[in-house]
């Protein structure tokens, strides 16, 4: 009898998925434990082997659980809307839902392109997921409960009194009994105050549009960053360096309307809330950087129009400052250059350059600009405010390191007491509109760099804020500012309310129509809106979103049914919602969902939802701190204060795995460029070489060794030969470049296959390697694993060759969970030799050869340290020192010749979570029923651990000279007996007696003199 993995795996996945046994309860005598991975994107590249890593890890955990008694919901399914699925389908012509469906099922798509699919590769690695709750995003019986949530979110107003969100209908009441001005509530800025007899006679429009300013999703002109490669606009976490993370787009800044949504009301809670979460300090630190509290005061500085060209209205430019204690030291103000008061203020002398300059920041993106700190731009407007206090002209100027979306996209400038400020203001001094920097502080030297400090600061040169610390400046600044009307004290949020549009095809369907321009709700009763039928899936002729294309795309108010565009009569008959919803939608609620997944009615129970509550373990990528999480956050605090969700917090425990990286493989090739050529005689196309690593390293510092000069000297003398011996060596044009290479060209040695480098891509044909020994060896470099890398190693090569659980196992043993590590094929092998080591103690060639004798001590000893250990590490999520344990405990028992069922049969238990296939097949020859999975876990003894006796190590003035093994339980007397009467000790002593015996019990016995 053999370890045939790619049989025994196949068995048991089969019988997993036929007695259903990894189905979760909505009801159960046995404690509840929810385990959660990442909603994984379906790509048609399939997973590689970093993609699985936090899905073992969660799996071990469920496994555990189960072990322990726990009812487990582990569950799965797919983000299977957003951006890929849709630029494919663009590409290649096919439908974004046929090649969604093509790269979760497996198949071939219209390309022809065999796809593995998602679904397959994650049951070939042998997953516990409760596949009877799958999801998917883009599936109309999922989002039209997505749908539901942005109706219930349209439909509420955040009050700040009773601090959580509240039906609308709370709202109108108010309106229609005291107007608004003592309302408290996150809305937009500058509403104008109205009676309750205003209100009442406000026409049903008037009304619509007041109540978009409170509403907790809202349409408004926004400042978004448009990417017009993708047609769309992409949120901040989807810019990468300025460009789209996918595609590598130009990302730039214009305004549009947009749906928004106020998760700026949810700041507090969402910072607070951080406290109550086991979750690491980077990611909460993450979140709380990205939410941005800060305490200070808001300060108007009235613009002097006789300066711009604003005539009419008085213009106010207003700031969030922290430091109100420092606005005697303003020598400048800085616009963001897409704040609303720049094309009103900015003087016709300086129109043009301000506009060359917005026209230039629009193309960075916010990230960008932000991280920037070195690059110092801006322009001056021609405009000056006026200070409040000395009433000075403060020269304005725009920037692009002021951001509109932040604070109030306006700064007041004090130089002395910030380093970006001070930067600025040396960079343009003595340029137009660019005062001297003022000094407030007492006895600090600023000539040399700001003070930014806030401790040990007495203020200066400020009127009646002089010899005034901090606290105390802060506080009297705001009381002055409140006595003019031209401040107060405030708290502000870095957090922005998040876009929530996409010019795109491929997403879920708002459920709005428009009458008269203003957004109605279609009734839940109707959902869902099912995405239509369109012919193409680009922007239409008209530069409208690809639903513009749809034929039948209108709301039939009287039928509640979608109708042929055709038929607009803004009557009865209204268009529908063009945009569709962003990628974050279906995720921002989908773990509800896996509780109650086939409830048609609504998201989920109230029972399902009190039963599960909330994500005990939730394993996933850090790189979704600010995005992912932030807005499932949002959602479920939102869904708290409605009463539907149980928790104000969504996850409980959250873990970050770190990455796989691959090892890529180069080869480095070299060009010769010549010059001083005689075009009459001909030019000579170079030969493309590739060089050695070495050769390709010296080259790079200017140092070129024999082998880069002998192909040199071989260029040229192809010129003399044409009879054009005058050329030279053009070092400008010489070539040393990096090329990736497949990784499955080379073996583990590191040895190029040429002939099939050349003939993996057209462009390398010709190429001439340098050979060493007939061999060329590959550079190497550990990168992300990426298929443009070429460094891509798949699971299901993997798993066909050594099985899932050499892969699950070797997957564990790579190192720490939330640490990076790089991939390495090459010790896969040795996990699969500890599974057939693991084997060989329950069966050989000719069966079953587990037995019923008695353990010996050692044996349990050895048992016992594992279920501790692998209890201990499971539990502390350390899995890679488990596999370490394991692979201990088997060479133990394989030294001890332990064939005994006392021990086996709760090995095999212990190392289920990490190698199920095997445990399975080994619990089932051990004849056992039913499926290992849900037996209990081992019980550790202590006493097993308990020493009986000890090995003495035995000195003789301190040198030791044998050991000996002694019952732990003697007495000095006793051990002195025993070692005095020793035929070593007699030995050594000579005759001689010792002048002292020194024993400590347990330790040591040293006989001296």
């Amino acid at each position: 009898m053999k370890y045939n993995p790619n049989e025994i795996e196949a068995k048991w996945q089969k019988y997993w998925l036929e007695n259903e046994t990894f189905k979760a309860e909505n009801n159960s005598e046995k404690p509840k434990y929810y385990v959660l991975d990442m909603f994984p994107y379906p790509s048609g590249a399939g997973l590689h082997v970093g993609h699985p890593l936090g899905y073992i890890a969660s799996d071990v955990y469920s496994r555990y659980k189960r072990h322990q008694g726990f009812n487990v919901l582990h569950p799965m399914g797919y983000d299977s809307f957003g951006l890929p699925a849709e630029q494919y389908a663009i590409q290649t012509g096919q439908r974004p839902e046929d090649t969604t469906s093509v790269n979760i099922d497996g198949g071939t798509d219209k390309e022809g392109n065999k796809i593995a699919g998602y679904r397959k590769q994650l049951d070939k690695i042998g997953f516990s997921f409760d596949w009877s709750r799958e999801v998917r995003t883009s599936n109309p019986d999922y989002y039209k409960h997505t749908q539901w949530i942005f109706i219930q979110l349209f439909n509420s107003w955040y009050n700040k009194n009773s601090d959580k969100a509240e039906d609308i209908s709370t709202l109108v009441s108010i309106f229609s009994t005291e107007g608004n001005t003592n309302v408290n509530a996150v809305c937009d800025e500058n509403i104008e105050a109205f009676s309750a007899n205003e209100w009442n006679a406000f026409a049903k429009e008037q009304q619509e549009k007041i109540l978009l300013q409170y509403r907790l999703t809202y349409l408004a002109e926004t400042e978004v960053n448009w990417c017009p490669g993708l047609g769309t606009v992409l949120a901040n976490d989807e810019i990468v360096n300025g460009v789209s993370e996918r595609g590598g787009f130009t990302v730039v800044r214009k305004k549009m309307t947009q749906w928004s949504m106020r998760i700026s009301a949810y700041a507090e809670r969402l910072l607070q809330g951080l406290n109550a979460i086991d979750w690491s300090e980077s990611i909460k630190e993450s979140q709380r950087n990205w939410i941005g509290k800060s305490v200070g005061a808001t300060v108007s500085f009235k613009v002097e129009s006789q300066k711009s060209n604003v005539e009419s209205e008085q213009q106010y430019i207003d700031v969030f400052t922290t430091r109100p204690d420092t606005i005697f030291g303003v020598t400048f103000m800085t616009l963001a250059p897409e704040h609303e008061l720049v094309s009103q203020i900015t003087t016709p002398e300086q129109k043009a350059e301000v506009e060359t300059y917005i026209e230039k920041t629009s193309k960075r993106s916010e990230r960008e600009r932000m991280a920037d700190v070195k690059t110092i731009s801006g322009v001056f407007t021609g405009a000056y405010a006026e200070h409040p206090f000395t009433k000075e002209p403060i020269p304005v100027w725009i920037g692009d390191y002021v951001l509109a979306g932040y604070g109030t996209g306006a700064v007041m400038a004090v130089p002395c007491g910030d380093e970006r400020d001070y930067a600025f203001a040396n960079f343009f001094k003595d340029q137009n509109g660019m005062q001297e920097i003022k000094n407030i502080f007492a006895n600090v030297d600023i000539s040399e760099v700001a003070y930014g400090s806030k401790d040990n600061v007495i203020i200066a040169n400020s009127d009646f804020l002089n010899g005034l610390n901090y606290k105390e400046a802060t506080k009297k600044a705001i009381e002055e500012l409140e006595k003019l009307n031209l401040g107060k004290g405030k708290t502000n949020y870095r957090l922005r309310d998040a876009v929530f549009s996409r010019q795109r095809y491929w997403g879920e369907p708002f459920p709005v129509y428009y009458v008269n321009g203003l957004p109605q709700m279609i009734d839940a009763k109707h959902l869902p809106i099912i995405l239509p039928e369109v012919e193409k899936y680009l922007p239409t002729e008209e530069g409208l979103p690809p639903l513009g294309n749809a034929l039948v795309w209108a709301w039939d108010s009287v039928q509640s049914s979608v109708v042929s565009t055709q038929l607009v009569d803004n009557a009865t008959i209204f268009p529908l919602e063009l945009n569709t919803m962003p990628g974050w939608a279906g995720s921002s609620w989908y773990w509800m969902r896996y509780m109650d997944a086939h409830n048609e009615k609504e998201f989920a129970s109230k029972d399902a939802l009190a039963y599960w509550e909330s994500v005990d373990l939730y394993i996933g990528g850090s790189e979704h701190a600010t995005g992912h999480l932030l807005y499932s956050r949002f959602w479920n605090k939102f869904l708290k204060d409605k009463g539907f969700a149980p928790t104000e917090e969504p996850f409980k425990k959250l873990i970050n795995q770190g990455m796989i990286l691959g090892m890529s493989a180069f080869v480095y090739g070299f060009g010769v460029g010549v010059k001083n050529v005689n075009p009459d005689l001909g030019i000579i196309k170079p030969k493309r070489y590739v060089i050695s690593r070495t050769s390709y390293l010296s080259a790079i510092k200017g140092e070129y060794d024999d082998v880069i000069t002998n192909i040199v000297d071989k260029e040229l003398e192809k010129y003399k030969v044409i009879g054009n011996g005058n050329v030279e060596w053009d070092l400008e044009l010489t070539a040393f470049t990096p090329i990736h290479v497949d990784v499955s060209l080379v073996n583990s040695s590191d040895e190029l296959d040429v002939e099939a480098f050349k003939n993996w891509r057209s462009d390398f044909k010709d190429f001439e390697f340098i050979l060493d020994k007939d061999k060329y060896i590959v550079g190497r470099e550990i990168e992300k694993m990426s298929k443009s890398k070429y460094n891509v190693v798949t699971p299901d090569d993997i798993c066909n060759e050594y099985g899932a659980d050499t892969l699950r196992l070797y997957e564990m043993f790579l190192g720490p969970l939330e640490q990076a590590k790089p991939w390495n094929t090459a010790g896969i092998s040795g996990v699969f030799g500890f599974l057939k080591k693991l084997c060989r103690l329950y069966f050989d060639d000719n069966g079953l050869i587990v037995t019923n004798d008695e353990p010996t001590k050692d044996s349990l000893k050895s048992l016992h340290k594992t279920i501790k250990k692998v209890a201990e590490d499971i539990e502390g999520f350390s899995f890679n020192t488990s596999v370490s344990q394991f692979m201990i405990c088997v060479n133990e028992l394989s030294t001890q010749n332990c064939h005994s069922r006392a021990i086996l049969e709760p090995l095999a238990i212990v190392i289920s979570p990490y190698a199920p296939h095997i445990a399975e097949e080994l619990w089932s020859l051990l004849g056992n029923t039913g499926s290992i999975a849900t037996v209990d876990f081992p019980i550790f003894e202590p006493a097993h651990l308990v020493e009986s006796s000890k090995e003495y190590p035995v000195s003789f003035n301190g040198k030791m000279r044998f050991t000996m093994v002694l019952p732990l339980d003697l007495t000095k007397e006793q051990i002195e007996e025993i070692v005095m009467k020793d035929e070593r000790t007699i030995k050594q002593l000579e005759g001689r007696t010792p002048n002292k015996v020194i024993i400590v019990p347990g330790k040591i016995i040293n006989l001296v003199g």
